[in-house]
């Protein structure tokens, strides 16, 4: 229990109802889960604006209103609050009602179209095998300690993330690793937050269906980097063309890593193999079991935070070299056929061609590449047609499919993709829209030594129709069409 005007430090008011002297339960910005004694924060939403649920969350006991728009009539024994963003003051008052949880860790957003999850995931298992408690906020799951709690966003609302944050002090974690999403930048979810330090791993092609424009999408972006203190760290990839830009204005202390360029974090790759990356980082030579160039991206920006966390350089990198990618990335199997198969979260065109590219530089003659890949519904329409050109253009053949096309037409979803095929990548391309049906086919088109990816959903267990989450593993059905050749 709190003091409402305890709660309130560095929330801007504009008007106030009522007395702010009285005791408060707990923050909701769900008028369904409002409680005696609650304060309600209502919150303009996408699909739904908290303003119409003032009156229900006075009937379920709310002790206070925190809103943009004050109501008609006041009723009694209720203080209202008005700001100019909820979103902003609910991010404040989560953080003062759970005890500021992020002074009392050392707290580590990583920002970026790809490789988010990588990044935090591989952070929070290094630090946990340098003998550290940790705790993990990301797309696939959270972690307490040892402790796995489902995640529904990459980034939790304001409320939900201090909370966990606080249950990770409680449970005495010193190092937290989070995935900062553009759409939790925005929305001030991470708001009032104080990070130890930051990292940029790359800006593409995404989320333009929430943010409209590219110059709006690196703007929120950069604004992560802006708001950090003078005593954090920033990190940034220096080879991303608008690396320097996300750090030109922040007050914490820069640093770049690079595989092109003269950099504090510096990388070279030998050898890219499936076996992993054999590479130097900053000029000691090390064996990863990590594939790929992005993976070298993503190993220097994790070196990096380590580094500036004040680890030792030889013990970080011998920790490094044993440890293996978050769950849906690069996830490789081999059939009993010799067929390889890899499941990937790609879902963007840039993430796609990574992947792509990656693949073939691991060929070691005339193996085919048969690419699965989906789009999903409600998101940017834009991508849709780039995803298909880049997966024809990167393969020998393409199988179009559903991905999660959550309330949209899966049919037209497909047919935006086609309109991205020119007559040659038709002739290589089928769209089949049953996803395990097309998953079925890559196997069926494959020859001893092919590489079949199967591209979109990575570590996500099920596919999304029509609001209803439907099982469905990617990789449970290429190990299961796998099986059934041997038989």
């Amino acid at each position: 229990m709190k003091k409402l005007q305890d709660i309130l430090y560095k929330v801007r008011l504009q008007s106030v109802n009522g007395s702010t002297d009285v005791n408060v339960n707990g923050i909701q910005i769900d008028s369904r889960k409002v409680a005696k004694g609650d304060v309600f924060v209502a919150i303009r939403g996408e699909k739904s604006d908290g303003h119409a649920f003032i009156e229900k969350a006075v009937e379920l006991g709310a002790t206070a209103i925190v809103c943009e728009t004050m109501p008609s009539s006041f009723a009694d024994g209720v203080v209202y609050l008005q700001v100019n963003n909820t979103h902003e003051a609910v991010a404040y008052m989560s953080h003062n009602f759970f005890d500021e949880p992020s002074q009392k860790i050392k707290l580590v957003g990583v920002t970026g179209t790809n490789g988010k999850t990588t990044i935090a995931t591989i952070l929070y298992k290094l630090f946990t095998e340098l003998g550290f408690k940790c705790g993990l906020v990301s797309t696939v799951q959270n972690q307490v300690g040892k402790e796995i709690i489902p995640a529904t966003h990459t980034t939790p609302d304001a409320v939900s993330l201090n909370a966990l944050l606080h249950q990770m002090v409680e449970a005495g974690c010193s190092h937290v690793f989070m995935e900062c999403s553009s759409h939790a930048i925005h929305q001030h979810r991470i708001t009032g937050l104080h990070f130890t330090g930051a990292l940029f791993s790359n800006i593409t092609h995404d989320h333009l269906d929430y943010h409209k424009t590219f110059d709006e999408y690196i703007r929120v972006k950069k604004s992560f980097f802006d708001g950090l203190s003078g005593d954090a760290f920033a990190i940034s990839n220096l080879d991303d063309k608008r690396g320097t830009v996300m750090l030109q204005n922040t007050p914490a202390k820069k640093y770049y890593y690079s595989l092109k360029n003269i950099a504090d974090f510096k990388g070279k790759i030998l050898e890219n193999a499936l076996t992993g990356l054999q590479m130097t980082i900053n000029n000691k030579e090390v064996h990863f079991r990590l594939i790929g160039e992005f993976n070298a991206y993503n190993l220097l920006a994790i070196y990096g935070a380590a580094i500036c966390l004040g680890e030792n350089s030889d013990e970080v990198l011998r920790v490094l070299s044993n440890l293996s990618s978050a769950e849906g990335r690069f996830d490789y199997m081999i059939s009993g056929q010799k067929i390889i198969g890899i499941v990937d979260y790609a879902h963007t065109p840039d993430a796609l061609e990574n992947v792509l590219a990656t693949i073939k530089k691991l060929r070691k003659g005339s193996e085919k590449v048969i690419t699965v890949v989906g789009c999903g519904g409600d998101r940017d329409k834009t991508k849709r047609p780039i995803m298909a050109s880049t997966a024809a253009e990167l393969s020998d053949r393409v199988i179009l499919t559903s991905d999660n096309p959550r309330t949209e037409d899966p049919q037209a979803i497909l047919k935006d993709m086609e309109e991205g095929l020119n007559s040659a990548a038709r002739r290589k391309a089928i769209s089949i829209l049953d996803r395990k049906e097309a998953i079925k086919t890559a196997v069926s088109l494959a020859d001893p030594e092919d590489i079949i990816l199967v591209a979109g959903k990575g570590h996500e267990k099920y596919q999304e129709i029509n609001g209803v989450k439907h099982p469905f593993d990617d990789k449970a059905i290429l190990r299961e069409m796998f099986e059934l050749l041997e038989k």
